[in-house]
């Protein structure tokens, strides 16, 4: 992917002087949608949100999937990559190179930020996930993630994230190192208010 292409990905960003949150949209909403959720998370945050590439139906997505809870691996991890390419284009962009960053996802937003970090622990090594499962199949993580940390949020009965799901995300992650934090709620998909304390005390005890 071009320098130029990069330059081209719809994304809003802004600046702050705490730390810098990766911001990454559900299926059919959009970066403008999602980066209200940074002042939720930490107001003096500098937010990069960029776009999803996908259209399913005219829904932004960030990767191709066959049917709901099966997703195109192989897409996934070319979507990925790009989105790991733009972050590096935009650290430079916005001099954000020495700052520490987390990306934080709800559902397909989640999804491709646990790719992001799985596939490329030395862009992402800090990631939030709201409402976020497995999103490699049948595959199992390669990747040294010693030095990465994930927060799991998950409704118990959600079933567009299933908790088995969840489980082999969590067993996976662990077993290549990563340290994870795991909060299962009541309930089904979406972001509750107990769960943006949690996020926010995570946040802070990680940076």
């Amino acid at each position: 992917m071009a320098t130029t292409d990069l330059a081209a990905w719809p994304h809003l960003y802004s600046e702050g002087s705490g730390p810098v949150l990766l911001m990454l949209h559900g299926t059919g909403s959009s970066e403008s949608q999602i980066a209200g959720l940074a002042e939720q998370l930490d107001p003096s945050a500098a937010v990069l949100a960029p776009r999803g590439r996908v259209s399913e139906n005219g829904a932004t997505r960030w990767f191709r999937r066959r049917a709901e809870g099966v997703f195109d691996v192989d897409d996934v991890i070319v979507r990925a990559a790009e989105l790991a390419r733009f972050v590096g284009w935009a650290a430079t962009e916005y001099g954000l190179l020495e700052r520490p960053l987390t990306a934080v996802g709800f559902s397909n937003g989640a999804n491709i930020a646990l790719a992001l970090a799985i596939q490329h622990p030395t862009t992402l090594s800090r990631a939030i996930a709201f409402s976020g499962m497995y999103p490699l199949g049948d595959r199992d993580i390669t990747t040294d993630l010693t030095a990465t940390s994930v927060l799991l949020l998950n409704g118990r009965d959600d079933q567009m994230a299933p908790a088995a799901s969840v489980d082999r995300l969590e067993t996976q992650l662990k077993a290549h190192g990563s340290r994870v934090e795991r909060v299962t709620r009541a309930g089904g998909h979406g972001i509750t208010e107990g769960e943006l304390a949690a996020a926010q005390g995570w946040l802070g005890r990680t940076l």
